[in-house]
C-alpha cells in the first residue's frame, strides 16, 4: 500500500473517515487528524469505537494554529468546493505543506483541474423564464427581467449537467500542482479560453467542473487514481456549476466564442470571491461579434 508505514495528516477531517481509511486500509504508521469545528469530539469517538486511537491522534484546532510533532509523508484534504477553490480551505492545506511536509512528501490530491464548457439548459431556462409568458391566459412577461436577476445573478451549484447540451468540447482553464501553489497565487486567478462550437443551439452560459489526481508515492507506471465531477463520469454531492447568461443567444457550428474568466477573492470575506466572465461571440457565416460581459458572486 502506497500509505503504509507513512505519517499522514488529514487536514480539515470532519468525522476522520480518510483518516480510518488511511490507518485501516492504508496501514499507515500514524494519522493527525485535525478539525476545528465541534463535531471533532464524535470524531474522537468514531475512532475509537473502530480501535483506531493507537493509530490516529485527533487535534482540535485550525490547523495554521496547531502544533503537530513530526514532519509527514502525505497530507490529505477534502478542500475543494464550488468551482474548485470555494472556501478556500486550500489555504489552509498549503499552509500545513509549508510547516509539516518532509521535503519528498505527497499531497492528496496531488493535482487540481478546473473545466469549462459552453451549453444550453433549456429546461430550466423555461422553468424560470419562459413560463412568465403566459399564466393562466395571461401575459406576465414584464417579470422575466426581475426572473433573470434572481434566479441567474449567482451560479447554480447543484446543475446536472448532460452531455447533450454542451456546444463544444471542455477546456481546461485551470490547473494547479499542490506541491508548487501559493496562497497568493490564488487571489486573482485569471485564463483565456477559446471555444469552437461543434453543436448549434441556443447558448445560455457557461458549466464548471473540477478533477483531481491522486499521485507522488508508488510506482509511476501504475495509472494515477483521478476523481472527476465532470458529466459522463459518476454523480458526486459537487455536480457541475452552471453560470447563466441573461439572455441566450443562436449559435451555430463553428461558431467561436472567445474571452477571459477570471476568479477574483474577496478582500474581506476571505473565503468568498466573484467570477468575471468577459467574452465574445464571433457568428461566422454572418461575419458580426458580439462582446458580453457578466459578474458572478461566489456569495460576496
Amino acid at each position: 500500500m502506497q500509505v503504509m508505514f507513512k505519517v499522514v495528516l488529514d487536514v480539515g477531517c470532519g468525522t476522520g473517515i480518510l483518516s480510518m481509511f488511511c490507518a485501516k486500509v492504508g496501514k499507515a504508521s500514524k494519522v493527525y487528524a485535525v478539525e476545528a469545528s465541534d463535531i471533532v469530539e464524535q470524531t474522537k469517538v468514531l475512532v475509537k469505537h473502530n480501535h483506531l486511537q493507537s493509530a490516529i491522534t485527533v487535534i482540535k484546532g485550525q490547523v495554521e494554529d496547531v502544533e503537530i510533532p513530526e514532519p509527514v509523508d502525505l497530507i490529505i484534504s477534502e478542500w475543494m468546493g464550488t468551482l474548485l477553490v470555494f472556501e478556500f480551505m486550500i489555504e489552509s492545506v498549503i499552509l500545513a505543506r509549508e510547516k509539516w511536509l518532509k521535503p519528498h512528501g505527497a499531497m492528496w490530491p496531488s493535482h487540481a483541474n478546473l473545466y469549462l464548457v459552453t451549453c444550453s439548459a433549456q429546461e430550466l431556462y423555461d422553468n424560470k423564464i419562459h413560463f412568465w409568458d403566459d399564466q393562466y391566459g395571461l401575459d406576465f412577461s414584464p417579470l422575466k427581467s426581475i426572473s433573470c436577476k434572481e434566479f441567474f445573478e449567482k451560479p447554480i451549484c447543484n446543475h446536472e449537467l448532460n452531455s447533450h447540451d454542451c456546444l463544444s468540447q471542455p477546456l481546461k482553464v485551470l490547473s494547479l500542482d499542490m506541491k508548487l501553489v501559493t496562497v497568493n497565487d490564488l487571489e486573482e486567478i485569471s485564463k483565456e479560453f477559446s471555444f469552437v462550437v461543434t453543436k448549434g443551439g441556443p447558448f445560455h452560459g457557461f458549466c464548471a467542473w473540477f478533477s483531481v489526481e491522486f499521485g507522488g508515492f508508488g510506482d509511476e507506471k501504475q495509472p494515477m487514481v483521478i476523481l472527476d465531477t465532470g458529466p459522463g463520469h459518476r454523480l458526486t454531492h459537487w455536480k457541475q456549476d452552471l453560470f447563466m447568461m441573461d439572455c441566450p443567444l443562436s449559435v451555430s457550428k463553428g461558431d467561436l466564442i472567445d474571452g477571459t474568466i477570471t476568479l477574483t477573492r474577496n478582500k474581506t470575506w476571505r473565503r468568498h470571491l466573484r467570477v468575471n466572465f468577459q467574452y465574445k461571440i464571433q457568428n461566422i457565416t454572418e461575419g458580426t461579434t458580439q462582446a458580453f460581459q457578466k459578474t458572478f458572486p461566489l456569495w460576496r
